[in-house]
């Protein structure tokens, strides 16, 4: 009857699961399904950070490769942006400092391909000039060393 209920109606199941966690109820949990959306929680917030590293990466490369200095600003207000996004996930979870390190080479990857296909006369390194570093990713104007 409780699987019901999260294939009926999900806010209802949020709510009684809730109240149960409250009392301390654990008898009528709905184990199963508590513990696919704890673990999609996590799965979302890392799908996010890796969406905002990726979108950093990009107008990174932009700012710093592509020779077009009446879209500077306009790309340093999307790395500020992005590097905001990024310190909110990473201040509510700090463990996932590490994740960004571990997923930074294939991110550049992917923002590399993006900016090559949109850039395709501008040169872009193979690998990542960026510090490999979390602080230095959401503080650094890289820009003005190269």
């Amino acid at each position: 009857m409780i699987k019901n209920l999260y294939d009926r109606d999900f806010a209802l199941w949020i709510e009684e699961t809730v109240n149960c966690l409250k009392q301390r109820d654990t008898e009528h949990l709905d184990w199963e399904n508590l513990i696919e959306e704890v673990e999609s929680l996590g799965k979302s917030q890392r799908k996010a950070v890796r969406s905002f590293l990726v979108r950093l990466l990009e107008h990174l490369l932009k700012r710093c490769y592509v020779p077009m200095s009446d879209c500077y600003r306009s790309w340093e207000i999307e790395i500020r942006n992005f590097r905001q996004r990024l310190q909110i996930e990473l201040d509510d979870s700090p463990s996932l400092k590490n994740f960004v390190l571990e997923i930074l080479p294939k991110s550049y990857e992917m923002a590399l391909e993006n900016v090559t296909d949109s850039y395709p006369d501008v040169y872009f390194p193979d690998l990542c000039p960026f510090e490999q570093n979390v602080e230095a990713l959401l503080t650094k104007k890289f820009w003005e060393q190269i």
